[in-house]
């Protein structure tokens, strides 16, 4: 399928960021001449966070700007990464001389852009810090990639380390709860059907009608595995067993489950993912303290679901269930 509800695939998404920023007014602005939104107001006097990447994985990032989580957004062409001067003026907008901490999914060009914008902003005088996110469990390594890929998992660390620095917290404390995230998320991910980008003739990659990718990225690349079509239980089976198998977890753990659309998958759909996904864990002793089930990281049109597990202690509650402005979040 060939057609895009858009303009002009060059434009695509500047249009974009400014009907993200015309949605809340009262709450988000666009920065002049750049793709990036920060949050109205900005700087406040905290520790600022930012985040980004290519487009086409809305809501996130420029969706999870507001009070709680993220200070600033940086959107990047159709999946790919932007730019260190769009990031470094990210960066100089949201910073209230507390410190930023720039939250990178692992793809080699984010890490690349994101780390000389840092070293722009010390070297006028800002103190940045970064994390990086490897939530898939689906690759060790890829084109994109050295170790694995930062996915739906990213949200967590937006929302929990949001959480912390509205509390006022330092930037070395922000960058240590972020980094509890990151070590206790694991997300793996499939696919029914394949993506287009906005200025692209042909899809990412192509499935027949009765086979299904498992281990899918956000950048519309295929999985590492290719097989027949599952019933949606096989599926979650599938995908969740990768997960649990990933992290030690006892019988009484709590963790924070998300069931995530890739862009193109109806509610109905993530609903019965959700569904099988807490008759597992009950099986296991696994309790979730909380769940998200909606479209949180995408990858344009694809059809396909990710399910993340975030296991929880006492400070990754707290924050979690810490006010935020961002619905989808709450």
């Amino acid at each position: 399928m060939k057609k895009k509800l858009i303009n002009n695939p060059e434009e695509v998404v500047e249009e974009m960021v400014e009907g993200i920023v015309m949605a809340a007014p009262d709450k988000l602005e666009k920065i002049d001449d750049y793709n990036i939104v920060i949050r109205k107001g900005s700087p406040n006097e905290k520790v600022a966070l930012v985040s980004g990447g290519g487009s086409g994985h809305e809501p996130s990032h420029a969706g999870f700007v507001g009070e709680g989580m993220l200070d600033g957004a940086i959107a990047g062409d159709v999946f790919t990464s932007p730019t260190p001067d769009a990031v470094f003026e990210a960066i100089k907008a949201v910073d209230g001389g507390k410190g930023v901490l720039l939250v990178v999914k692992n793809y080699t060009g984010d890490i690349m852009n994101f780390e000389m914008a840092a070293e722009m902003a010390e070297a006028e005088g800002i103190e940045v810090d970064h994390v990086v996110v490897n939530d898939d469990v689906a690759v060790e390594d890829s084109l994109y990639t050295t170790g694995r890929r930062g996915v739906a998992g990213t949200v967590f660390v937006h929302k929990i380390a949001g959480a912390k620095a509205e509390a006022g917290a330092e930037l070395a404390e922000v960058k240590k709860v972020a980094e509890k995230v990151i070590a206790n998320v694991r997300t793996k991910g499939m696919a029914l059907y394949p993506c287009r980008v906005p200025a692209a003739d042909e899809s990412t990659f192509t499935l027949a009608d009765d086979e299904i990718e498992l281990g899918i990225g956000i950048h519309g690349e295929p999985g590492t595995e290719r097989t027949e079509l599952m019933k949606a239980d096989e599926i979650v089976d599938e995908l969740l067993g990768s997960v649990i198998e990933d992290i030690p977890y006892e019988k009484g753990d709590d963790v924070a489950l998300m069931i995530n659309g890739m862009g193109g998958t109806p509610l109905m759909e993530l609903f019965l993912a959700n569904r099988r996904v807490n008759q597992v864990l009950d099986e296991k002793g696994i309790n979730i303290y909380k769940s998200f089930v909606g479209e949180y990281m995408t990858s344009l049109e694809m059809a396909g679901i990710s399910i993340t597990l975030l296991k929880l202690d006492d400070e990754l509650k707290e924050l979690l269930d810490a006010p935020t402005e961002i619905n989808i979040m709450k």
